[in-house]
């Protein structure tokens, strides 16, 4: 009887002390926002200074998150947390995305999923198109925009099944605007508007993905990076580009999608899982967690610092 062998266990990463031992390959870094530079609550001093420092090396930072809001809005919150603007050149959010999503979808009505404070993107949408947006009830939109839970510290998804069922009858899009899974609110895990999609999915509901590790966002970023470097995107070289980020499934898998070198940040959601008492459950979980995922990093990091 011939059985099909095993896939190979992926390679361990480089496990690094900081991001200087590396910094002189790149000249571009994609760089996700929570869980790498802050929690919700604080921001990570010694990760903004790591940014701070390889820009003033001459590099080019593009913060890359799947926020559920225009990146305006994102800069207002990161100014709130103290994120210091010289860690960054520019913001490209999932919001960004949607909006775009959103204006293709000229004199449809939509329904919103999802908390009023991310009700922003549909002002953005307005005034880039100079028209107002029409929304609708589930049981008349032509698509769904879904930003998140109406109420992520209390609900789950199992709470919105008979939403999902009316949509799923009506075989309603759904653009979502963050397609995180859970995120951490100070040391709490939420679920986000990607848990949700996954749900939606399921039972055969038609998902579009707006943010990691989805192609559009990694392609305005790398847009951005480029104008930020006075060059044509064309010119940009992919090779010296790194992405980091602490959500395997969306960081990393993004990354190594768009054949991106990637850092990932072991002590952001996956961190109950890799971060053990003693070293030598530290070395298990870290062979064990790449093992279970089958996929790995270019290199790792415990936080980011410089």
């Amino acid at each position: 009887m011939n059985e099909t062998p095993p896939p190979p266990a992926p390679l361990l990463p480089p496990l690094l002390p900081r991001l200087s031992v590396i910094a002189d390959h790149y000249d571009v870094i994609l760089c996700d926002v929570w869980g790498v530079i802050h929690n919700g609550v604080s921001s990570f001093a010694k990760a903004t200074d790591a940014l701070t420092t390889f820009r003033r090396r001459g590099g080019k930072v593009v913060l890359i998150t799947n926020a559920p809001r225009p990146s305006e809005k994102v800069r207002a919150f990161l100014d709130q947390l103290s994120v210091p603007r010289e860690s960054y050149d520019q913001i490209v959010s999932s919001g960004d995305v949607t909006v775009s999503l959103i204006l293709e979808r000229d004199g449809q009505t939509l329904a919103h999923i999802g908390p009023a404070q991310d009700r922003s993107l549909f002002e953005v949408a307005q005034r880039q198109s100079g028209r107002k947006l029409h929304f609708a009830p589930l049981a008349e939109a032509d698509f769904v925009v879904c930003t998140g839970l109406d109420d992520a510290d209390r609900e789950s998804p199992a709470d919105y099944r008979p939403r999902l069922d009316l949509m799923g009858r009506r075989a309603l899009t759904m653009i979502c605007a963050n397609p995180d899974i859970v995120v951490e609110v100070g040391g709490t895990l939420v679920y986000c508007a990607g848990a949700l999609a996954e749900a939606y999915a399921a039972i055969g509901g038609p998902v579009i993905q707006a943010g990691k590790p989805y192609p559009p966002i990694y392609h305005r970023a790398l847009a951005e990076a480029a104008l930020a470097r006075g060059i044509a995107q064309a010119a940009l070289d992919k090779k010296r580009v790194l992405a980091i980020g602490d959500a395997m499934h969306t960081d990393i898998k993004g990354a190594q999608a768009m054949v991106l070198a990637s850092l990932f940040v072991t002590s952001g959601i996956h961190r109950a899982q890799l971060h053990a008492e003693t070293p030598d459950r530290a070395a298990a979980a870290f062979h064990q967690f790449f093992e279970d995922t089958g996929f790995a990093p270019s290199f790792a990091t415990a936080e980011l610092a410089w």
